[in-house]
Formats: C-alpha cells, sequence, structure tokens
C-alpha cells in the first residue's frame, strides 16, 4: 500500500500537463501513487496520461466521459489505494 494518493482530474491540459505531472514525480518522496482522471478532454491530454502510466509504475490512467472535475475526483477517490489522500 502506498502512503499517499495524489489525484488530478484533467480536462483540456496538453498545455501545462506534462509540467505539473514531471513536478510530482521529481519530488524526493516517492510513496506515492498518482491518480490522472481525463475527464473526457478533447485534446491530447488523455494520450499524455496514458504515456506516463506505461513510463512510471507510480502513476495510473483513467478515462471517463465529461462529468466536471467533481466527478473525476470522487472517481479518483474510490480508485485511490493510499492511506492518506
Amino acid at each position: 500500500m502506498k502512503l499517499l494518493s495524489i489525484i488530478i482530474p484533467v480536462y483540456n491540459a496538453e498545455k501545462y500537463l506534462k509540467e505539473c505531472i514531471d513536478s510530482i514525480l521529481e519530488q524526493s518522496f516517492e510513496d506515492f501513487e498518482l491518480l490522472l482522471i481525463d475527464d473526457g478532454s478533447k485534446d491530447s491530454s488523455g494520450l499524455i496520461c496514458d504515456s506516463y502510466a506505461q513510463e512510471d509504475e507510480r502513476v495510473k490512467s483513467f478515462h471517463l466521459e465529461n462529468g466536471g472535475p467533481s466527478r473525476a475526483r470522487n472517481y479518483g477517490i474510490r480508485k485511490a489505494i493510499g492511506e492518506y489522500i
């Protein structure tokens, strides 16, 4: 079990998404999972999420139909395995 679950709802964020993900993955603390919840993005955000999930075992990528950030966040909470969210 991971100590920390970090949930990021993603919607059409391709312009800033890599910088966001990289800043989390570059932290010295490593006992976490990063859940990227693509909320029906129309740009390449979903592909970026999948790419990071394939490259780093701490990253998980999920895809939903657009339902808003609260729905995406709640989905992430249900999928989280960390002791803290």
